[in-house]
């Protein structure tokens, strides 16, 4: 069956995943209202296409913390690719260094940072980073990651406890005992994290830190006055707190107030082109996939998640195009209005 968009990756890996293994990916927080709302908010968000604009040729090509990649999507942090695939996050690397873009790696990863820096020696990573009670801990990989290569230190900062999935309570997950866990156990992060704790990470590395989570322009605000290189607007897939806004929705607010300071990326629901075009038109500089990755290694691996980001980018050069777009430059609120259904 010839694999036409993001759906069908995800039917394929919801029919040939185990029942606990696609629970665990799909997983939202208690009701997962949050979790399907990611994926409504896109839908809520009507293009407003120009015409007559000359779109022969087209760039989809975009810088983020001032590096190149070819288009405005990269892999975000999901946890235990080995579940879907067996070499896990090593097919993940190479797939997104072949397509020259961006990947974040997991601290919840089923293959070592050394495993995958060797998996793909030139591809563009940021290492995604917990704090966790023991300080030395975190502070051991810090240095570990900056020294195999990675750009930047993600700092995930909606978990200071594990939201409640309920399928995984009930599926009683866990790790399979061939699995190695790269990361440390979820009960050890530390919960008393709080914004001091940006100047203690600053104070261990060169890296820039970009801040994963925030969902309010109060919070935007603090991080720009924190000196953090970028945002991730997330919900963390809808896994964390239900009844929060989707991430899309919580865009533009944070865009605005951080005002070209620093740059600002999204995460959650994007499964189209046509939504990577939205959160572009809202003031993403880039935009982050979790899940998809995920099922394209289901799928088939590197080839599968090549697969899914190809589908993506050529998704995107067609809505630019039809929408009058030649460049990513060209992008702007003006392309975007909000339905009123």
């Amino acid at each position: 069956m010839a694999m036409v968009c993001l759906t069908d990756f995800e039917e394929y890996a919801k029919e040939h995943l185990s029942k606990a293994t696609w629970d665990y990916y799909a997983a939202g927080a208690d009701e997962c209202c949050t979790r399907d709302d990611n994926l409504l908010a896109y839908k809520r968000i009507r293009l407003r296409p120009r015409i007559l604009r000359d779109v022969s040729v087209s760039d989809t090509r975009t810088t983020v913390q001032g590096t190149e990649i070819s288009f405005p999507v990269g892999i975000a942090p999901t946890a235990f690719h080995c579940l879907a695939w067996h070499e896990g996050e090593m097919a993940t690397a190479r797939a997104t260094e072949a397509l020259d873009t961006c990947y974040i790696t997991s601290t919840y990863s089923t293959c070592s940072a050394e495993d995958i820096v060797a998996a793909a020696p030139n591809g563009y990573r940021w290492f995604q980073l917990y704090v966790y009670r023991d300080r030395k801990l975190s502070e051991q990989l810090v240095q570990r990651v900056e020294a195999l290569g990675y750009k930047a230190l993600v700092l995930t900062v909606d978990v200071p406890y594990t939201g409640k999935r309920r399928n995984d309570i009930r599926n009683q997950f866990r790790l399979p005992p061939h699995l190695k866990e790269y990361g440390i156990p979820a009960n050890t992060l530390d919960p008393s994290i709080s914004w001091k704790d940006v100047y203690w990470l600053q104070s261990l590395t060169r890296l820039p830190i970009i801040i994963k989570g925030i969902l309010t322009k109060e919070d935007a605000e603090l991080a720009v006055e924190h000196g953090v290189a970028g945002i991730i607007v997330s919900n963390h897939g809808g896994r964390q707190l239900d009844g929060g806004p989707a991430s899309i929705d919580a865009l533009a607010e944070i865009v605005d107030t951080v005002a070209g300071r620093i740059e600002v990326y999204v995460d959650g629901g994007i499964r189209t082109g046509s939504d990577v075009l939205k959160a572009l038109a809202l003031g993403a500089k880039c935009v982050f996939i979790g899940r998809p990755a995920v099922w394209g290694l289901a799928y088939k691996g590197e080839e599968g998640v090549r697969e899914v980001l190809q589908i993506l980018h050529d998704e995107f050069r067609l809505s630019m195009a039809l929408s009058g777009c030649r460049n990513v430059a060209e992008i702007n609120r003006n392309l975007v209005q909000f339905s009123k259904l």
